[in-house]
């Protein structure tokens, strides 16, 4: 059934063609969102926007790679161009890769930034005057790595470290503006993109992949792994007036993983 908060109103999510993203871009559909969905690849992308139609939604498939200037500006102007304003943008794309250093190699680090950094704020950069006509609401999806630091996975610690500092910055030019801004830091999350990182994580050490998945879940102590729609519905939530008063702020969705405050 559509929220009656958030039907009728556009939003963009990028990294949607599977995990996290699709999940996001599901949920906010069915709560009667017109959705546009923003991936490197439109195998997956086809496949998602035939999930949603198929129940009545509206949605749009946008193959864009995110990494790139070029690629920022043909996602906005499709979004746009499709959904004829924008209310919410969630940035969910991302492909930073595991490793250990010194071995990680500098790729590694440049695509990593390029992708889930540099393209979050190409694109809001983009699309900040749409969400500023329509009071709307930027949702960045980072990672718990950003408060927990390992070895393991530096590069991806580091792009979701800065990604919540621009999230902070931005979200004082929001209040000025009248756009809310958050950000997101899922923990583990059963994924295709867990299993990948998982591998590569195992094949840094030298180890096999149970191994490197044992010691993540006893280290986490957690009930369960996450699942992608734990973030859909603090997302469908944090784009709802119910959450207006919400601002700037980071949300571990990570089972309590996170030691920190």
């Amino acid at each position: 059934m559509a929220s009656p908060d958030l039907a009728g109103r556009a939003a963009l999510i990028t990294g949607a063609s599977k995990g996290i993203g699709r999940e996001i871009a599901r949920r906010l559909a069915a709560d009667g969102c017109r959705v546009a969905l923003a991936a490197r690849g439109s195998e997956g992308l086809t496949e998602a926007v035939a999930e949603i139609t198929k129940f009545g939604g509206e949605a749009h498939a946008i193959a864009a790679d995110l990494g790139t200037e070029a690629g920022c500006r043909t996602a906005a102007d499709a979004a746009l161009a499709a959904l004829g304003s924008l209310d919410i943008l969630v940035n969910c794309a991302g492909a930073t890769r595991a490793g250990t250093f010194p071995e990680q190699p500098d790729t590694d680090w440049i695509d990593g930034f390029a992708l889930k950094f540099h393209g979050a704020v190409r694109l809001t950069r983009h699309l900040w005057p749409a969400l500023v006509s329509a009071k709307g609401t930027l949702i960045n999806i980072g990672g718990a790595a950003a408060y927990t630091p390992g070895p393991g996975f530096m590069v991806g610690g580091a792009v979701n470290a800065a990604l919540a500092h621009f999230t902070k910055a931005l979200s004082k030019q929001g209040v000025r503006d009248d756009v809310n801004v958050n950000i997101l830091h899922p923990g583990m999350t059963e994924t295709d993109r867990l299993e990948e990182l998982l591998i590569q994580e195992a094949k840094a050490e030298g180890v096999d992949i149970e191994t490197i998945r044992s010691r993540k879940s006893a280290e986490s102590g957690l009930r369960r792994l996450g699942q992608p729609a734990d973030i859909a519905e603090a997302v469908a939530f944090l784009c709802s007036p119910k959450a207006r008063h919400i601002q700037g702020v980071g949300i571990a969705i990570d089972g309590g993983a996170t030691p920190g405050l």
